[in-house]
């Protein structure tokens, strides 16, 4: 079977399960349910392979937990970040699971056991909290322990059915994609409160390439609104491993996603030690200050959210926002985080940002962000994209480069919305490889084409009040039928005389009904 089959199976197969077991539970909040049963199985046979390093006469799921010892734990969480004892491996608990009456208690303590194995280890932050939003004691899977254990039940066997292959065997990112596969599915089944933290695939491949494009090497990449991490990890898949020499580092607000970022970095087979996600507010309590510059950044932030602005009069002070001076609208946090961004960006690095069009072209405060972004020289390139690329929304929004190493001063423009630069797909529209090989070609060679990109002098975009839509640059194709006044006239003259003989035969008519 090839791997596009393949693919097509899994996908199949576990929107199938998603579907069979949730009953009343509503989707969005069961998709926890799925997703953290694929990662426990995923890291039960990661952590199995690690264990048994290759030897065939070794089966760790069969040992018995006594006869593992502290030093087997130790090298174990200090190697994997956690620990897994034979007993607690999914394969064990799937085993009896259609028969355990205390299934769903048993499930909780092996979930704070791992957990719990990597306290006081360097990885004691990445692996707490994991297992958070996987609630086996939730009156969501049924009112009475029976209910709640026969749900679970179907999804563990479920999940056990599912043929990844062998890990080992390169077929780690197949059960990646299974996972974001199922996650673009709910978000697309739940309209807005989906949409709003998932970016599509071909989208965050868009950005994650504009980002580290002409960079052989990048020290590390970073997403201060990283969702579900999948911005960070299309760059994992344009590079070699190595290549991103100090690995992901991405700040989330949200618990839920924060928690589906960091299984994401484990699904994918990023350590522990080479990512670093972070739970907080990236505008008010931002991480990793120690951590910058980064010569990679991608983002996908909310749009036009509300937060503090000028009502905290110390934020003008911050070292983001204050050469900008002016802080972003109360209502618009957009340029905040283009702002927050900038500050993070190494001086050989780019910004690759999913922005909302309105804040192109809008007055006020935003206006005079523009200004400075502009007289400093730090836009590199403005992309607009086709409409309804993004589940539970239909906005075209576009993409804003930011670069601190330009060797003009100019900004490109780049009209990508067109029907050539997009697949119609079921209920939304994508980027296929092709479309995106193209929006990279255009962005790299800098070179003007009528109707699709334009560079303009930072001064000629001062006299337009630094207006940055692109469709002030750009001009669009006039579609309208060409018309040939010549063809026309002669077409009328003839209609003309064609009406006339049909008058005169009506009259010719009605006289002979006359007499």
């Amino acid at each position: 079977m090839s791997s596009a089959a393949q693919r097509s199976e899994l996908h199949s197969q576990i929107w199938k399960i998603a579907n069979e077991v949730r009953g009343s539970v509503d989707g969005w909040d069961f998709k926890q349910y799925v997703l953290g049963t694929l990662f426990y199985r995923f890291i039960s046979e990661n952590f199995s392979n690690y264990i048994e390093g290759g030897d065939d006469s070794i089966n760790y799921a069969e040992l018995d937990d006594k006869i593992i010892t502290k030093e087997i734990i130790e090298d174990a969480v200090k190697t994997k970040g956690y620990f897994i004892y034979p007993s607690q491996l999914f394969c064990n608990v799937a085993k009896k699971a259609n028969t355990n009456d205390s299934l769903n208690t048993d499930l909780k303590a092996i979930f704070d056991s791992i957990e719990n194995s990597a306290s006081g280890y360097p990885s004691e932050l990445d692996i707490k909290g994991l297992f958070a939003d996987f609630d086996t004691t939730s009156n969501r899977l049924g009112n009475t322990v029976k209910d709640k254990n026969t749900r679970l039940a179907a999804v563990i066997k479920g999940v056990e059915g599912l043929e990844f292959g062998k890990f080992e065997d390169n077929q780690i990112d197949l059960f990646g994609d299974a996972y974001e596969y199922l996650i673009s599915n709910y978000a697309a089944n739940a309209g807005k409160s989906g949409g709003e933290f998932f970016t599509p695939q071909c989208v965050s491949e868009l950005i994650a390439k504009l980002a580290i494009h002409g960079q052989t090497t990048i020290n590390k990449i970073y997403d201060p609104a990283a969702g579900s991490g999948s911005l960070l990890l299309q760059a994992k898949r344009q590079f070699d491993e190595h290549i991103i020499e100090d690995g992901f580092f991405g700040q989330e607000i949200n618990h839920t996603t924060y928690n589906l970022a960091r299984m994401n970095m484990f699904l994918h087979n990023v350590n522990y030690d080479k990512f670093n996600i972070a739970l907080g507010n990236t505008l008010l309590n931002p991480c990793f200050v120690d951590d910058k510059p980064f010569d990679a950044i991608v983002s996908n932030p909310p749009y036009s959210i509300n937060w503090i602005g000028n009502d905290d009069p110390t934020l003008i002070n911050d070292e983001r926002f204050a050469p900008a001076g002016i802080l972003a609208p109360k209502s618009k946090a957009d340029f905040a985080f283009v702002l927050h961004s900038l500050n993070y960006l190494s001086s050989k690095g780019r910004a690759a940002i999913v922005c909302f069009p309105g804040i192109f072209y809008r007055g006020g405060a935003e206006q005079k962000i523009r200004k400075y972004l502009v007289d400093n020289n730090f836009i590199e390139t403005v992309i607009s994209l086709p409409s309804n690329l993004f589940y539970g929304t239909s906005i075209a929004v576009n993409i804003l480069v930011l670069s601190k190493h330009k060797a003009d001063t100019k900004i490109q423009f780049i009209d990508a919305s067109g029907e050539e630069f997009y697949k119609k797909e079921t209920n939304n529209n994508i980027l296929t490889e092709k479309h995106i090989q193209a929006i990279i070609q255009l962005f790299a060679n800098k070179e003007d084409k009528e109707y699709v990109a334009k560079s303009v002098d930072n001064d000629k975009i001062a006299e337009e009040n630094y207006n940055l839509s692109v469709s002030s640059y750009v001009k669009a194709k006039d579609k309208r039928e060409i018309i040939d006044i010549n063809v026309l006239n002669a077409e009328i003259k003839k209609t003309v005389k064609n009406i006339d003989n049909l008058r005169a035969e009506i009259d010719e008519i009605i006289a002979e009904i006359g007499g």
